[in-house]
């Protein structure tokens, strides 16, 4: 399992943070077709130490290399002090990336027959599925990886030009569920970057998908629906709900 140490984890925030003004240093860090592979160890580690709704992956930059750092949180939604934080650099999918989605539907089929054993009534109804886990839709979670495939680039050539790196993201919140999850038989979960465009913002911002790979993805119980995607997570800066430097 690949561990900073908290001086390590200091060095490689603070470096990312200097290259965001800087175009082509970011060129030379982020192939848009690379990603974070986070294996078990590295989950379970999280796991047994994360207390929040959310925790933080910080992004870093350690030996050249783009790398996702996760730093768990608190009950009230700060990061805990460790010394140690698991990481995983960016790099070059060693095959295909496969999404998958299930959808089991619910069909109830009420039928009459009269005393003679003839038909007199029938219906049916298909009851459509409520996921009960924060889900992102397959085709927009396609969608958000391939702009950030096509146009990562033209996003981080603004950020640079226009606005000095200020508004290029330093870390993000995500959802817990996205990386812990209760299914067993986890192999490894892949992250990659997205863009999607927010409401709220007006404008295109980045995301990590978190897409979980399970020895049996149909080994999960009873819900409803079954994805290996999750829901996006929000890039600090703009949406820092705590103190930026926590």
């Amino acid at each position: 399992m690949n561990i900073f140490n908290r001086d390590q984890f200091d060095v490689a925030v603070a470096e990312w943070t200097n290259c965001c003004a800087d175009y082509n240093a970011i060129q030379n860090l982020i192939p848009t077709n690379y990603v974070f592979t986070f294996d078990r160890e590295q989950v379970d580690w999280l796991k047994t130490r994360n207390e929040y709704k959310e925790f933080c992956a910080e992004i870093g930059v350690f030996k050249n290399k783009l790398v996702a750092i996760l730093c768990p949180m608190d009950d009230k939604g700060q990061k805990l002090i460790v010394n140690d934080f698991p990481y995983s650099e960016l790099g070059e999918l060693t095959k295909d990336l496969r999404l998958v989605e299930t959808e089991q539907y619910k069909v109830i089929k009420n039928a009459v027959l009269s005393k003679e054993l003839k038909r007199i009534d029938y219906d049916s109804d298909t009851y459509f599925p409520i996921s009960n886990k924060p889900m992102l839709d397959q085709d927009v979670a396609l969608d958000a990886i391939e702009s950030w495939r096509n146009d990562g680039m033209t996003w981080f050539y603004r950020e640079c030009t226009e606005f000095e790196g200020t508004r290029i993201f330093r870390k993000f919140y995500v959802p817990s569920e996205d990386l812990i999850s209760s299914k067993p038989g986890l192999n490894e979960i892949v992250c990659s970057f997205g863009l999607k465009f927010s409401e709220v913002y007006q404008r295109v911002l980045p995301t990590l998908i978190f897409i979980s790979f399970y020895q049996d993805l149909q080994n999960s119980g009873s819900i409803d629906s079954i994805s290996n995607t999750y829901d996006w997570s929000q890039p600090c800066p703009p949406m820092c709900p705590f103190n930026f430097n926590n």
